[in-house]
Formats: structure tokens, C-alpha cells, sequence
């Protein structure tokens, strides 16, 4: 069983956003001692789930309701397998953005070291994108697209 604290400094969350969750009914079952919360390995893989989500780019009003689904049994499996799959399209969506974002600025990394090395944009601007080295014209063309 782990303290407040402890989940806290485990997650890299404010004591308060624990509290919030538990407020807000993400973590139902979770035991008191003395009116001390106690974290058990069922709220910690419970907490892994909600930040997963919550990185995803879940509400706390949609992952309340995945909470739910969880205490209802069986019986919603394909409700919460469709949210899993909803999240993971959209995240994988979001990968090809940033990788995309990615390549653009390493073309632009390539491109002022070269114009810093001859001192002017000349060479460049007129550059031919198969005379690139290949891994910066890969990047450029992935981040033309």
C-alpha cells in the first residue's frame, strides 16, 4: 500500500490532482485508514490507465465514464475496446503530425549548418532536392507531403 505521497511523487502528480480523481470517482474503490487514502496495486494500474487516457486526449468527464464501464463488467468490453482503439488512432494520427514537424526542422537544421559553412543561402537555394544527402532529402520530401 503506498501513501498520497508517495502515488504523487511515483506519477509526478500534484496531491491535489489525486484528490481531484478521487473526488471525481476515478478511483471507486480505493481504501481509508483512519480517513488516509491508501494506494493498492488496483489504483496504481487504475492511475496508469487515467494518465494514458488523459495523454491521449480523454476528458476527466470521458474517462469517468470508462471508469464506469470498468464497474459494470464484461458486459462493456467493446465499449472500452472501441475507446482504446479511438485513442490509439488518434495518437497515431498526432505521431505523424509531430514526425512530420520533425523532419521540417531537421531539413532546417541541414540547411542553416550548410548556409553558416558557405557563409550565404546561394548554393542552396537553387539546390536540386536529389543532390541532398539522403537522410535530409527523405526529411524534406516527408515533410512536403
Amino acid at each position: 500500500m503506498y501513501t498520497i505521497g508517495q502515488v504523487s511523487e511515483m506519477f509526478h502528480l500534484p496531491v491535489s490532482t489525486l484528490r481531484y480523481y478521487d473526488k471525481e470517482g476515478l478511483l471507486p474503490n480505493i481504501e481509508r485508514v483512519s480517513g488516509i487514502r491508501k494506494f493498492g496495486e488496483r489504483e496504481i494500474e487504475a492511475l496508469r490507465v487515467i494518465e494514458c487516457l488523459k495523454k491521449s486526449g480523454l476528458e476527466i468527464k470521458q474517462i469517468k465514464q470508462f471508469m464506469q464501464w470498468c464497474t459494470e463488467g464484461s458486459a462493456t468490453y467493446p465499449k472500452r475496446k472501441e475507446l482504446f482503439e479511438t485513442q490509439k488512432k488518434q495518437v497515431e494520427e498526432e505521431i505523424e503530425r509531430l514526425n512530420k514537424v520533425l523532419d521540417m526542422l531537421r531539413f532546417k537544421c541541414w540547411y542553416y549548418g550548410e548556409a553558416i559553412r558557405d557563409g550565404n543561402e546561394d548554393r542552396l537555394s537553387d539546390l536540386p532536392t536529389p543532390d541532398m544527402p539522403e537522410d535530409i532529402r527523405k526529411a524534406y520530401l516527408h515533410s512536403h507531403q
